[in-house]
C-alpha cells in the first residue's frame, strides 16, 4: 500500500478522507524577519513584533512559524538572507532598518514584506510614496520631527554652534538625516560637523576625529553608531562633549537625552501591520505608518561625566530618568 501525508498523519491511500486537516494547523502562518544588525533598539523591535503577533493569537511553536536572523552589519549578507527567506514563500517578511528592508524589498515583489525602523522609506526607494503604495509593501517608520530634535539640542546646550554628528553614508536613513541636518541647522544659527563611520569599527576614530571641533554631538538612528555607542560616550566624557540622541535606548548607554521612538512600541504597531496580512489584507492597501509614540529619556550622571547640566524643566518633563 503507498502511504501519503496529510497534516499530521501518515494514512494509506485510501483512508485520506478519514484524517481531517486539525483547525489549528489550518491556520498556521509563517513570518521571516530580518535585521541588519543586533542592538538593543533593534532587538526591541524584533520582540515587539513577536508580542504583536501573539496578542492576536499567532504564537511561535503552535501555529506560527518563526525565523529570525541578523546580517550581523553586512549588507551582502543580508541581500543572501533575504533570498534565503523568499524561496522559504513565508507568509509575511518583517524588515528591521533601512538596509535590511531595501535586501528584502530587492528580492522579492510577491511576498509580503512590512518594513520597520526606517527613517525616510520613500527615499530609500522602498515605497513610492507615504499613501498606500498598491504593491507588496507597506511598514512603520521611525522618522522623527527634527525641529523638535534642535529645540532639545538647545535645552541641553544653549550655547552650541557646532553640532556634529557620526553618520554611515551608505545607510539611506542616515544619509537623509544628515541633508535635512545641513538644511535646518543654519536656520537656527548652528552648522553641522560631520563624520563618516562606514563600519562599526569606524565609530571610535570618527568620534575622536570630532573632539575639539564641536560643541554637541547629535546621533540619528544610524546603526553603526548604536552598535558601538560605548566608543562614542568615552569621546563626549574625554572631551567634554554632550551626547543628544534621537534613539532612546541609547540613553541607558551613555547618552545625555534622546527625544525619541520607544522601539518596543515601534515593533507592536509593526506587528500590527502583519497581523492584518495575515488575516488577509493586501500590504499595499496598507498606508506606510509613523510612530505613534515618542518619549523624552534622560540620564543627568552621563549628562554631567560630559560637562553639561539638564535643566529641571527638562527633568520634569522626561518621561523616563535614567539613574
Amino acid at each position: 500500500m503507498s502511504f501519503i501525508r496529510f497534516s499530521q498523519c501518515w494514512l494509506g491511500a485510501a483512508a485520506v478522507g478519514l484524517c481531517a486537516l486539525s483547525p489549528a494547523l489550518a491556520q498556521d502562518k509563517s513570518v521571516a524577519v530580518l535585521a541588519i544588525v543586533e542592538h538593543p533598539a533593534l532587538d526591541a523591535v524584533r520582540d515587539g513584533v513577536r508580542q504583536a503577533l501573539a496578542d492576536a493569537g499567532f504564537e511561535a511553536g503552535k501555529n506560527l512559524r518563526w525565523q529570525y536572523q541578523s546580517a550581523q552589519g553586512n549588507t551582502g549578507t543580508a541581500a543572501q538572507i533575504a533570498r534565503k527567506f523568499v524561496g522559504d514563500r513565508p507568509d509575511a517578511i518583517v524588515a528591521i532598518a533601512t538596509p535590511a528592508a531595501q535586501a528584502v524589498v530587492a528580492a522579492t515583489r510577491e511576498i509580503p514584506v512590512v518594513y520597520t525602523a526606517v527613517t525616510d522609506p520613500v527615499a530609500a526607494q522602498l515605497v513610492p510614496s507615504w499613501d498606500a503604495s498598491g504593491t507588496n509593501v507597506t511598514g512603520v517608520s521611525d522618522q522623527l520631527d527634527l525641529d523638535v530634535q534642535l529645540a532639545l539640542i538647545r535645552q541641553i546646550a544653549p550655547q552650541a554652534v557646532r553640532v556634529g554628528t557620526i553618520y554611515n553614508p551608505g545607510e539611506a536613513n542616515s544619509v537623509v538625516v544628515v541633508r535635512q541636518l545641513q538644511e535646518l541647522l543654519p536656520q537656527h544659527g548652528m552648522q553641522l560637523v560631520e563624520a563618516a563611520a562606514p563600519r562599526t569599527v569606524d565609530v571610535a576614530a570618527a568620534a575622536r576625529s570630532l573632539a575639539g571641533k564641536v560643541d554637541v554631538i547629535y546621533t540619528s538612528t544610524d546603526n553603526n553608531v548604536a552598535s558601538a555607542y560605548e566608543a562614542l560616550y568615552k569621546t563626549g566624557v574625554d572631551a567634554g562633549i554632550p551626547l543628544i540622541a534621537s534613539d532612546a535606548e541609547l540613553v541607558s548607554r551613555g547618552a545625555a537625552a534622546a527625544l525619541g521612538v520607544d522601539y518596543y512600541q515601534l515593533g507592536l504597531q509593526t506587528g500590527e501591520q502583519v497581523v492584518r496580512i495575515l488575516k488577509g489584507e493586501k500590504p499595499g492597501d496598507i498606508a506606510s505608518e509613523t510612530s505613534r509614540k515618542q518619549e523624552l529619556y534622560v540620564n543627568p550622571a552621563a549628562a554631567q561625566a560630559q560637562g553639561a547640566a539638564l535643566p529641571p524643566a527638562l527633568l520634569e518633563t522626561a518621561a523616563h530618568v535614567v539613574e
